[in-house]
């Protein structure tokens, strides 16, 4: 060991055996300094005479006098020999080598200097790894109980307790005081406002020294003033309805003092006590405006079909709250006018736009002059109008001549209510000509009971009453009874469907009623299906037509067929065995489809009905992009909801303590980054999917020229926003307005898609028009502004129109049995909202909503 590093070796003992000496030494004295430190800190002195606390600082005085005498008595340093010896001891060394390294040579022999060099060098190979150890104080055994630690952690509670005033209390505890009170109270005042629920605004704290602020009408102003010198009662100048109660608490300083009122105006309000000003604040008040309602463009009837298209917009400045269109019949402006509920794409929207294609077709003011007028109105209970619009509901062409009669009748009680005479009238000569309606039993019925009511009943209700018979009789007449049938047969699937679903819901204990009602359902959907065979016979009869067509690719329907599965049905109802009872329903749907089509599908070319069914599923595909476009727009206002809570609670503990509205838990600068990182795996992820619906997107586009020879400019739109969201995604940005446009834009290449089709395969094709309407109406999730109202009226969930003409497809009319593909997009759909519909952490509004839906389908 070299010469410097030894001295090092000797240095750090020296440390060692210094504090091993001091610390025990020094104990007593610091632990009279923490009893100190406690007493000060906890503010003890503050409350003592000042007698008293000389006589304790004189007591602690005494105190560190005697612990460092205690301490100290006795004390050395170490000396260099004691140096040695620790590190000899340390080390384990025997024989003292490094004292024998101090010695000299006793002779100078030259044997004897030989035998010397060699001691020294065993030495020196002895030192060679000198150990220090770790000081020993051995101040254990001076303090058994381990009091320092407890005068430690009380002296740091009370460090931590005093905060930014522990220099001031330890000054204060070395500084008696004699003859002055103890200090009041600091004046402290606290004031906020408190907007109106309905604008969801978050209160407004006003300054403590005053200031200018503009707060919302009908905002409640809370003031609490507590401490500061004088105990007169505070008085507030400026409000009358805002006044100081009695105090609160009895405090030194005055006490404490709350003061609320409503703002309907503007105001200065000061506070004085005892004519002193203590704070002013002037306060603004913001008038809410009524919100505006007003259509974007004219509306009229919609290019398809019998509805109307209302384009509409709004705005409120705290956001609407509902809006409805009404109608006002323009012969009678007294009468009850129709009212439609439009749904608004979220709760309380401050703008908001949407188009709303309501079917009053069947309304008894069709084809009469209305007046339309949009109604919004805010959470204040202010309602905004639209410019009043003049139009003729659309109404259905009737080519029977009686059928156009009776519907005459109809539009005529519409008008002149009290004009009972002349409809009896009219109807009296229509049933005294029934060779005009093919003496049809039915036809005659209804007339006579709708002429029997006007006369005997003289309720108002009445005439409505009669005007809904006579609807169904110009239906009975106009479609015939095969049209008849098939909407019965079509009802009682629907039917028997929902008490399927509602018996699978219902728990086996508890489902022998349901059961009973699905065998009840089972029964009516047999004789409904006997009676659409007779009349598709009596037709194909009086067409002359020589059998009902049958083709064992189509699995025609035949009575032993219908009879072994509905009994199947039954049995399975009966064994609770729900999902075989839908599995043998969906079957016998396909078979009343093939025999809906028979003859259509047998009277394609081959390759004509490959390219039909290419062109089936390419929109059966563009639906589900639909589908997994607004799943990435829901996950993605989950991500933003997320976001908002952690920036709300950011701001929550930004705020200083005594004005935050909870104490919630303090969020680690480690789990801030972990939740970044994660939020960037998310949007990395999203960026993936939404790469691969635009690859995916970009196939569909070439086989769909590659079909029709020409690609629908939407779904290049489509493609475009597309690739902004995937780009939004990948640099963390807000992607769901280019989602949202996607969306759009695929529903709209869908309609497009099947626009296209139907001019390449004519009437033939039987799917255009009812995969249009369903590109056009459905809606994924909610995600649509007026998707529920698109949905709810006369509408299937994939936007067919229901109960209308199957056998003579009347006015655009383009109802049918659905095949199996369109019952298994229709189950997806309604198994998707049943998923959304039990995550119970989305929006109350879109749960409500999604409720609907399935109780509705």
């Amino acid at each position: 060991m070299t010469a410097g590093r030894l001295a090092r070796k000797r240095a750090l003992a020296r440390a060692a055996l210094w504090w091993e000496a001091l610390w025990p030494a020094l104990w007593p004295a610091l632990g009279t300094l923490g009893l100190f430190g406690i007493f000060a800190l906890a503010g003890l002195p503050a409350l003592l005479p000042g007698w008293a606390h000389v006589l304790i600082l004189a007591g602690f005085a005494a105190a560190l006098v005697l612990a460092l005498r205690h301490g100290f008595k006795g004390f050395r340093g170490p000396d260099a020999a004691a140096v040695d010896r620790r590190l000899e001891r340390e080390t384990g060394l025997k024989h003292r080598p490094l004292a024998a390294l101090q010695d000299q040579p006793a002779t100078q022999d030259p044997d004897g200097l030989a035998l010397w060099q060699a001691h020294q060098s065993r030495m020196r190979r002895m030192i060679g790894k000198l150990r220090v150890g770790t000081p020993r104080p051995g101040l254990a055994a001076r303090d058994p109980r381990a009091l320092r630690a407890g005068v430690l952690v009380a002296f740091c509670a009370a460090l931590f307790a005093a905060g930014g005033d522990a220099p001031a209390l330890l000054a204060r505890g070395l500084t008696p005081h004699f003859g002055s009170p103890p200090p009041a109270a600091a004046l402290r005042i606290e004031a906020w406002v408190t907007p109106p629920a309905y604008t969801g605004a978050p209160p407004i704290f006003l300054p403590a020294q005053g200031g200018s602020a503009t707060i919302p009408a009908g905002s409640r102003l809370q003031v609490a003033l507590s401490g500061g010198p004088g105990t007169a009662l505070p008085e507030i100048i400026g409000l009358p309805g805002l006044a100081f109660e009695a105090p609160i608490t009895s405090q030194g300083g005055g006490g404490s003092h709350t003061a609320q009122a409503v703002m309907q105006a503007g105001a200065r309000i000061t506070i004085r006590r005892e004519g002193t000003e203590i704070v002013t604040w002037n306060l603004a008040v913001q008038a809410d405006a009524p919100p505006i309602a007003a259509f974007t463009e004219v509306p009229v009837r919609s290019p398809r079909g019998l509805a109307l298209r209302l384009p509409w917009r709004t705005e409120d400045d705290w956001g609407v709250a509902t809006l409805r269109a009404e109608f006002h019949l323009a012969a009678r402006p007294d009468a009850a006018p129709i009212t439609l509920e439009m749904t608004l794409p979220s709760a309380a929207p401050k703008q908001a736009r949407g188009l709303a294609q309501p079917d009053l077709s069947a309304h008894p003011w069709a084809g009469l002059p209305v007046t339309l007028r949009l109604i919004a109105r805010d959470g204040a209970e202010q309602e905004g109008r639209s410019e009043e619009v003049t139009l003729i509901l659309p109404e259905r062409s009737f080519n029977h001549p009686v059928a156009r009669a009776i519907i005459e009748i109809r539009k005529g009680l519409s008008l002149n209510p009290g004009g009972r005479m002349e409809a009896m009238r009219e109807m009296d000569r229509i049933t005294q000509a029934p060779e005009a309606f093919e003496h049809d039993a039915g036809t005659l019925l209804a007339l006579r009971t709708a002429r029997g009511q006007l006369q005997r009943d003289r309720r108002a209700e009445a005439v409505g009453e009669v005007q809904e018979l006579l609807w169904e009789a110009a239906l009975a007449l106009e479609e015939g009874r095969d049209s008849r049938t098939a909407r019965a047969l079509a009802e009682a699937q629907r039917q028997l469907r929902e008490a399927m679903n509602e018996a699978e819901r219902t728990p086996p204990a508890e489902n022998e009623q349901q059961r009973s009602e699905v065998e009840r359902r089972i029964e009516q959907l047999r004789e409904a299906i006997r009676r659409h065979l007779e009349a598709m016979a009596e037709r194909l009869q009086r067409e002359n037509a020589e059998a009902l067509p049958y083709d064992p690719q189509q699995r025609m329907l035949d009575q032993r067929d219908m009879d072994r599965r509905t009994r199947r049905m039954e049995e399975a109802t009966r064994q609770n065995r729900m999902e075989d009872a839908q599995r043998e329903l969906a079957e016998l749907e396909e078979m009343l489809r093939a025999l809906q089509e028979g003859r259509v599908a047998r009277s394609e070319s081959p390759e004509r009905q490959r390219q039909r069914e290419r062109g089936q599923q390419q929109m059966g595909a563009v639906q589900d992009m639909v589908r997994r476009q607004g799943e990435m727009v829901d996950q993605g206002s989950r991500r933003a909801e997320q976001q908002e809570q952690r920036a709300a609670q950011q701001r929550r503990l930004a705020q200083p303590w005594n004005q935050r509205p909870g104490q919630p838990g303090q969020t680690t600068p480690e789990q801030q980054q972990q939740a970044e990182q994660e939020l960037q795996r998310q949007l990395q992820a999203e960026a993936r999917r939404q790469r691969a619906l635009r690859r995916a997107l970009g196939e569909l586009m070439q086989q769909q020229g590659d079909l029709t020879g020409e690609i629908p400019e939407a779904l290049g739109q489509a493609d475009q926003a597309m690739r902004e969201a995937m780009e939004a995604l990948q640099q963390g940005r807000d992607a769901r307005p280019a989602q949202q446009e996607a969306m759009r834009r695929l529903q709209e290449g869908g309609r497009q898609m099947a626009q296209q089709m139907q001019r390449q395969f004519g009437q033939g094709q039987g799917e255009g028009e009812g995969e249009e309407e369903g590109m056009g109406e459905m809606e994924m999730g909610g995600e649509g502004q007026d998707g529920e109202q698109q949905l709810g009226e006369g509408r299937d969930p994939l936007g067919r129109r229901a109960r209308e003409n199957t056998g003579n497809a009347d006015n655009g009319s383009d109802t049918r049995v659905p095949d199996e593909a369109e019952q298994l997009r229709t189950r997806r759909l309604q198994d998707e909202l049943r998923r959304r519909g039990a995550e119970r952490e989305r929006p109350a509004e879109e749960l409500d909503y999604i409720d609907r839906l399935l109780r509705r389908f």
